[in-house]
């Protein structure tokens, strides 16, 4: 069944777009009208008025729905399944063809040839300027001057359309019209071209690993394959072209000549070792420009208005062929298209790192699959299951070492036979350290669970600590004045800045992470208790105290009472700044959980498995904030209603 729904996720996006777009209108419509029926009976900054809408919230997950289809491609996927295979193809004749115009004012502003002059003119002036002369006598740098200006000239020769050899015409001719020709048959069309039946048996788009099927599947994709199968022939036949004209040929010669020459004279020279290492660089740099120079990369410009013509006719082509893919490219997939890499098609712009949201879909179900052999969960540890947990590691969790140690008596020794009888505080030391069975009981195990328990843990131990020094730091003088330093010293650092010594110090098993979490948890609940606590209202504590309670019962009745709007707004924030925490600490030091998940998959840049993680985080996020909205709504009733 789920192979089915795999295969089929494109067919299984139109209809689901198909209903988010209803969804979308129809909220629209109720919302309106019940804006009109209740428009007269609410007032604004009613909090009552907040309550409802649910049709503004299917709006909005609607609208959200949408703008994640259309910008990672699942509408041109859903609606258009074979327009990636044909933008491959497209893309395919544009890499082969790419070559040919870097060559040319079309994939850059200047001729290939130009910037090649530009830039070796430039630094044979530099050089010439910079010729040390310390390291060569005059009779040297006036051979030097010489040397560059016969360069120069190569330069200018190779420039001047009047030497370009018959050859070279000859070739560049050739190229222009196979250029028309392959015009020619794009403008024919596909005719009777049809795909072959391996094409045809390939997996559907995104599917598989290979992100787009890279054999033509459609009649038009056959034409471009065949298309640029012919360029790339063509473009290897262009880089062969080499412009060396007859006037270069005697200067070539008598440069090599004066390069050996220099070479030598550097070598059976007495120079110091400053003066050796000048010449030699000087000499190397010279002599990097002339093979350039010698490589007959450089030709006319005008000799190229040929191919240049040429190339921007099979652009034109290129255009008309592609018809109604080009409209629907332009609409339903949104930045760069399709690029053609050596060996696979890749999705660019959005679609690039923004899955679509049924492959998100399909890449959560194959890792919340159980069943490890077959390919489920991640790294060998499954998302989120159920395991038998023996009571002993809890016990041995929960119970430090140093309870055993400190019982009366010594550890057991050795007899003289070598038999060891334990006695009680042996049992003791192997009770707290998990080491006797006490039997199983069924636990949550997996990647979520993990996460999730150390969020608890952590929480948990800051309410429990926090809250009540919270409390006394609100109406305490001694409190506040002896834990206000400390708590504010450590407060304002991030999370972050401790979580390298935090992890240093535990390691990386689950106590550093779990240290970590308690520290953000605890100085947000001191902070809330201590401002709920000191924002009792004096009249109540004076009207307490003069019906005769004591300091205790003003405390659980008054001041906890008034303090836990504000406590229970803590646990609120704690929770989303322990997730964000928790996640940072997994990602730097961590082999189960949310955000181990998270950094290796950005290690091999596999984005949707980030989505799924950013995902599980973020339902995670809402499940604790609903549970605390449900909690506040039950124990505080009264706020907002004064």
């Amino acid at each position: 069944m789920f192979e089915w729904l795999s295969d089929n996720r494109a067919s299984i996006a139109a209809v689901i777009i198909v209903v988010m777009v209803v969804m979308f209108v129809a909220s629209i419509v109720i919302g309106r009208k019940q804006a009109a029926l209740t428009a007269k009976d609410e007032v604004f900054g009613d909090p009552e008025r907040t309550k409802g809408g649910w049709y503004w919230a299917v709006c909005g997950v609607s609208a959200l729905m949408l703008i994640w289809f259309y910008f990672s491609w699942g509408i041109g996927r859903a609606y258009f399944p074979q327009s990636a295979n044909e933008m491959c193809q497209v893309a395919k004749l544009e890499e082969v063809i790419s070559p040919v115009k870097a060559a040319l004012p079309i994939g850059s502003r200047y001729y290939k040839s130009t910037l090649l002059v530009g830039r070796n003119v430039n630094q044979l002036k530099a050089l010439q300027a910079q010729a040390p002369p310390s390291a060569f006598s005059s009779a040297e740098q006036k051979e030097l001057n010489e040397l560059i200006s016969l360069m120069l000239q190569l330069i200018a020769n190779s420039s001047n359309p009047a030497n370009l050899s018959e050859k070279s015409k000859t070739q560049l001719i050739d190229v222009s019209g196979k250029l028309d020709g392959l015009s020619e048959k794009l403008l024919a069309g596909p005719k009777n071209l049809k795909p072959s039946t391996e094409a045809l048996a390939q997996a559907k788009w995104g599917i598989s690993n290979i992100e787009i099927p890279m054999l033509p599947t459609t009649s038009k994709g056959v034409l471009f394959d065949s298309v640029s199968a012919e360029a790339l022939d063509l473009t290897k036949l262009f880089y062969k072209i080499r412009n060396h004209p007859p006037a270069n040929n005697k200067i070539i010669a008598d440069v090599k000549v004066r390069i050996e020459a220099l070479k030598k004279a550097t070598e059976d020279g007495k120079f110091d070792e400053r003066a050796t290492s000048a010449r030699n660089d000087y000499t190397k740099s010279v002599q990097r420009i002339f093979r350039r120079l010698d490589d007959g990369t450089i030709f006319p410009a005008t000799s190229l208005d040929g191919v240049s013509t040429a190339i921007a006719k099979l652009d034109n082509a290129k255009d008309d062929a592609r018809g109604s893919l080009g409209i629907i490219e332009a609409l339903f997939f949104p930045g760069q298209g399709v690029v053609k890499s050596r060996t696979q098609c890749t999705e660019q712009g959005s679609a690039r790192w923004l899955p679509k949201p049924t492959d998100v879909v399909a890449t959560f179900i194959g890792l919340a699959n159980p069943d490890l052999e077959n390919g489920g969960g991640y790294k060998g540890i499954r998302l989120l299951w159920w395991k038998w947990l023996p009571v002993s590691d809890v016990v041995g969790f929960l119970m430090p070492d140093w309870v055993a140690d400190i019982w009366p008596g010594e550890y057991s020794r050795h007899g003289s036979d070598g038999t060891i009888t334990p006695n009680l505080k042996d049992n003791l030391l192997k009770f707290v350290q998990g080491d006797i069975y006490l039997g199983s009981v069924p636990m949550l195990d997996g990647h979520i669970w993990d996460s999730v328990f150390r969020v608890l843990v952590a929480l948990g131990l800051g309410i429990l600590l926090g809250v009540p020094l919270g409390l006394f730091m609100g109406v305490s003088r001694f409190f506040k004045s002896f834990f206000d330093p400390l708590i504010e010293l450590y407060r304002p650092v991030p999370p972050l800045a401790w979580a390298p010594l935090i992890l240093t110090i535990f390691g990386i098993s689950d106590d550093g992470k779990i240290f970590l979490l308690f520290m953000v948890a605890f100085a947000i609940m001191v902070i809330s208790a201590r401002t709920g606590a000191s924002g009792t209202q004096l009249s109540k504590i004076r009207a307490s105290h003069s019906l005769g309670a004591t300091n205790g019962q003003i405390m659980r009745n008054v001041i906890f009472p008034n303090a836990l709007p504000e406590i229970l707004t803590g646990i609120r924030i704690a929770i989303g700044v322990c997730w964000g925490t928790l996640v940072a600490a997994e990602i730097l030091a961590g082999t189960t959980g949310i955000g181990f998940i998270e950094n290796v998959a950005r290690t091999v840049s596999n984005y949707e498995i980030i989505w799924v993680t950013i995902l599980i985080m973020g339902i995670l996020g809402l499940i604790f904030d609903l549970i605390m909205r449900w909690v506040i709504d039950q124990t505080i009733p009264w706020r907002g209603k004064g």
